[in-house]
């Protein structure tokens, strides 16, 4: 029995010097269970060593390479940060620049209608009331030819007369409103004295005794003031 049990001994010590062929033959369990019963102190305590070396080398290897996966995809990130950030930029900055354009160039094409439009405004503002008043010339034209012709100068007053009331209607619907005066207390917003004349009656004093020169309302707004005399 003694002599089968040191055969094993030297066996098994024979496997632990060789470093490759015990890491593949014997299992954790089973090198320490032989390093109790088997090895010396010494050789036990650098066995433990070994071991211990052995158990923590794949665990540091491991750590290393998840701290190293971990360290690069952080170095990426940080490293594609700044270009995503100057692709962002780039973009924006053609946004903005397109809209400038837009912008700028539909500022400058309503310039240029606006500045037409105003011209045109100006030149032919009075258009539609030149268009209403060429019948009244019309009129005017005919009765001049038949003033010529008549014999009987009534027909002629009355035809003035027609043509008269027609362009006053015409006036009237543009909004043009004659100013009364005669008999009205003088009103600096609506008439312009040319001189004063005594006058006997004294309810006349202050007020418009006679019309110079007519004036004119467009809408509310005085457009020629009343000539007027104003009695004293």
């Amino acid at each position: 029995m003694l002599f089968s049990l040191l055969k094993i001994r030297r066996r098994t010590v024979n496997l632990f010097q060789d470093k490759s062929c015990y890491s593949s033959a014997l299992t954790t369990c089973h090198r320490y269970a032989l390093m109790v019963v088997f090895l010396p102190f010494r050789k036990q305590k650098m066995f433990k060593r070994f071991m211990k070396k052995e158990e923590e080398g794949p665990n540091e290897q491991a750590e290393a390479g998840t701290e190293s996966n971990s360290e690069n995809p952080v170095s990426e990130t940080v490293a594609s940060e700044p270009v995503d950030e100057l692709e962002q930029l780039k973009i924006d900055k053609a946004e903005m620049h397109d809209k400038y354009i837009r912008l700028y160039s539909e500022f400058e094409n309503f310039k240029r209608r606006t500045a037409k439009e105003k011209i045109e405004l100006i030149e032919y503002a009075g258009r539609d009331i030149i268009v209403s008043l060429l019948p009244v010339v019309d009129d005017f034209d005919r009765a001049m030819k038949s003033v010529e012709m008549a014999a009987d100068i009534t027909a002629v007053k009355e035809g003035i007369d027609l043509i008269s009331g027609k362009f006053k209607n015409i006036l009237d619907q543009r909004g043009l409103k004659p100013i009364e005066s005669i008999g009205k207390e003088f009103d600096i917003d609506f008439h312009e004295a040319i001189t004063n004349m005594p006058v006997e009656d004294e309810s006349q004093k202050g007020k418009v005794i006679d019309e110079v020169e007519k004036g004119y309302l467009l809408g509310d707004k005085v457009i020629r003031f009343a000539k007027v005399v104003v009695g004293n």
